[in-house]
């Protein structure tokens, strides 16, 4: 679900439209409704407050004034390869315990000796 700080793209007519930052997310009076405040980042900038229900938040197409809309969460490629990273990690410790414990190395050095 979009979080605060969270930047989105709002697509409008099913197209990219352009880019805000999630500033605030605060209930409504309706229940299960949200007032979002969001900075659209265009020249000049500016602050609109949209009231959206948490579908609408999770990126369902909504419509405002008949025009259609839909917010999608932009996701920085730098955060989705540590996102990768952490994901080999876990698999790789994964298999590690499924094998029985990390693969020892022996020293054929070590094996002349004796």
């Amino acid at each position: 679900m979009t979080a605060t700080n969270d930047i989105v793209l709002i697509h409008v007519d099913n197209k990219p439209g352009f880019y805000a930052r999630v500033e605030e997310i605060a209930p409504d009076v309706k229940p299960g409704w949200w007032q979002v405040k969001l900075l659209v980042l265009t020249f000049p900038l500016q602050v609109f407050t949209w009231i959206l229900d948490e579908f609408q938040l999770e990126g369902a197409p909504f419509t405002m004034g008949g025009t259609p809309l839909r917010l999608e969460e932009i996701v920085s490629p730098a955060e989705l390869e540590r996102i990768e990273i952490e994901k080999q990690e876990k698999e790789r410790q994964a298999k590690i315990r499924r094998d029985g414990g990390a693969s020892k190395v022996i020293s054929l050095q070590d094996r002349r000796k004796k």
